[in-house]
């Protein structure tokens, strides 16, 4: 790595660009400065919003002009051929061709992860990247993989994410010895689908071969207990329980929040329980683990939530600076390849 390690951010990818992926690059840059960071984008647009900042230190900063965006609703692969000066693909050509160490993107995932795949190529022996989301439990964060990036998966590549799943948790999480489970719809080795069912025997054998430490079936229930560390599903699945679990978050912390105004009694409760409620919310928030990684591709790419914040996009940085201190994808390589 260089001595100051330089992280690329799509300037124009995501609900609130480009005025939080900027707000984030300057908030990046002036509590760090080890770290440079290229903002990719309309030019024009990103020096505007660069304006109504001051006292940053301006030199670890630096604008890239790509005059094209990708937007959500668009074809990814059909979109990536046909702007190849897009933010986001002329992000990905920066860490392609060593100018920069990381990717982040808060914009289309699916345009996302078929940039980094078509142009950062896969680890050798990988099937198909996977994406690795980091959810915190009632312990230890348990990573899930995949989160979306494959929707039609074969036994053989749930067997690879469990694999990689183990290299990020070990290496970047910090669990010494990572448990894997298979997201399903019963604890008994017979329950689940034809893909879970033919998973199964592959992961028991590599659990045998003390590849992995594998503890069988995991209910969604069980999803935030620390029954396991590595959660292994196809995207599918694994994108419906996150949508699933956003969801019912939100909607719990708008139902306390609004029990708490509906009379006297309930203001004072809520008054008091307001600073334990902010532990709480710290604990939970999406936006501390700043974004997902895309495991499996030759090159660090951070996907951020399409709403992230400046805080949310500031960490998705850290994110990528932490993995790449790591080495993560040397260890994906080896579990992989072995």
């Amino acid at each position: 790595m260089a001595e100051q390690v330089r992280v690329v951010v799509d300037a124009m990818g995501g609900d609130n660009a480009p005025a939080e992926p900027v707000r984030a690059a300057v908030e990046a840059v002036t509590e760090r400065q080890d770290i440079k960071v290229i903002l990719t984008g309309k030019q024009e647009v990103i020096d505007k919003e660069l304006a109504k900042y001051s006292g940053y230190p301006k030199n670890q900063i630096q604008v890239v002009n790509a005059s094209q965006v990708i937007e959500t609703a668009e074809p990814p692969v059909f979109a990536i051929r046909k702007k190849k000066d897009s933010s986001i693909v002329a992000s990905v050509r920066a860490v392609a061709e060593g100018r920069c160490e990381a990717v982040v993107s808060a914009g289309s995932t699916g345009a996302a992860m078929a940039a980094s795949l078509f142009g950062l190529g896969r680890i050798h022996g990988v099937q198909r990247p996977a994406i690795a989301v980091t959810l915190p439990t009632m312990k230890d964060p348990v990573v899930l993989i995949d989160g979306g990036a494959n929707s039609d998966c074969t036994a053989e590549m749930l067997a690879q994410f469990a694999e990689m799943g183990v290299a990020y948790s070990k290496n970047v999480v910090g669990i010494k010895n990572p448990k894997v489970g298979i997201l399903s719809i019963g604890e008994e080795e017979g329950k689940g689908n034809a893909l879970v069912k033919e998973t199964y025997p592959l992961l028991k054998d590599m659990h045998e071969k003390g590849y992995i430490d594998f503890v069988g079936n995991i209910e969604g229930k069980e999803l935030f207990i620390n029954k396991c560390d590595v959660v292994v599903c196809d995207g599918f699945a694994g994108n419906v329980a996150l949508k699933v679990t956003e969801g019912t978050a939100s909607m719990l912390l708008k139902m306390i929040s609004t029990e708490f105004k509906s009379d006297f009694i309930g203001c004072i409760i809520g008054l008091l329980a307001k600073p334990f409620l902010r532990r709480i919310l710290k604990r939970i928030n999406w936006e501390v683990f700043g974004g997902m990684l895309l495991l499996g591709v030759r090159g660090i790419s951070v996907i951020a939530h399409g709403r992230s914040s400046s805080y949310a996009m500031k960490n998705a940085v850290r994110a990528a600076i932490r993995v790449l201190n790591k080495d993560i994808n040397s260890r994906i390589a080896e579990n992989i390849n072995r």
